[in-house]
């Protein structure tokens, strides 16, 4: 099975590329990072109290994450999509069979330190680059309608998150370079499906 890592910031396009991946590209599924955040009393606690919560590794469910990816990867079924409610701080777990999976894609700002824990160094890593006020427009238009933030809540969030990704990148490299591609503003993006596929 071909597997694709998307990482970048938030809001610098990983769903949309995923997606549009998705939709060329017959026999894909997605797992986003952004699905497997903790819930229940422990997440809620915490986010009032950890600055950027959401953006730091402890966050982040990775047991779960892991569980499904191994059993995409060893059996190239899906049985089930997850959804995660940010007001709620809950996942829905919705039963959604997805036969014969050709490719996964693993995207999302957790992406880079889960490619990071495979011994599989056989896989393509794709790292957005782009600016940070064009990320920080699409967030905060994402937050105030999908998160419950108002605009300056959604504003300092994404800004402190910005931070977050870089600082928390810095000792982390990708195993096999030859296998990364940087993704900017203007990629020619069937071209990168092409190298992909081919």
């Amino acid at each position: 099975m071909k597997l694709i890592f998307i990482s970048g910031p938030s809001g610098s396009g990983k769903t949309t590329l995923s997606n549009r991946i998705i939709k060329k590209n017959k026999n894909g599924i997605v797992l986003s990072t952004d699905n497997y955040y903790k819930t229940g009393l422990i997440s809620k606690f915490l986010s009032k109290f950890i600055e950027g919560f959401f953006d730091r590794n402890i966050s982040f469910n990775n047991k779960l994450f892991k569980k499904d990816f191994d059993f995409i990867y060893k059996n190239g079924i899906s049985i089930c999509d997850r959804y995660y409610n940010f007001e709620k701080k809950t996942i829905q777990t919705i039963s959604n069979k997805t036969n014969n999976i050709s490719f996964l894609i693993l995207e999302g700002i957790f992406a880079k330190e889960f490619s990071n824990t495979l011994n599989n160094n056989d896989y393509i890593f794709l790292e957005i680059k782009t600016k940070k006020d064009e990320c920080m427009k699409r967030v905060v238009q994402r937050d105030i309608k999908e998160r419950g933030k108002d605009k300056k809540q959604a504003e300092n969030d994404f800004l402190k998150s910005w931070d977050i990704y870089y600082e928390k990148f810095k000792p982390y490299s990708i195993k096999n370079n030859a296998n990364k591609l940087i993704i900017e503003k203007n990629t020619d993006i069937d071209h990168i499906q092409k190298k992909l596929f081919n």
